[in-house]
């Protein structure tokens, strides 16, 4: 890559992507260990107590690691596209 030429990067896009990334990975683990992810998530989005997130593989601490409206926004805008 040339020095002399400016880069910009969609920040934004990286987070969304890494949202998304570890919603998946966390639905995973879930399912692995015998747990409704769909239902852990909703619950967690809608009281916002990441009791309901279990911590098995730390799922709940990588859950927290984001702020519930930007998790509902990832999900919302990947909804409406399909």
């Amino acid at each position: 890559m040339p020095l002399d030429k400016t880069t910009v990067v969609d920040t934004q896009t990286i987070i969304d992507e890494n949202t998304k990334k570890t919603l998946h990975s966390i639905c995973e683990d879930l399912k692995e260990r015998g747990y409704n992810p769909t239902k852990q998530i909703v619950a967690y989005l809608i009281s916002g107590d990441p009791g309901y997130i279990s911590n098995y593989k730390e799922c709940r601490n990588r859950i927290l690691q984001f702020k519930r409206e930007d998790i509902l926004e990832v999900m919302l805008v990947n909804f409406v596209k399909e």
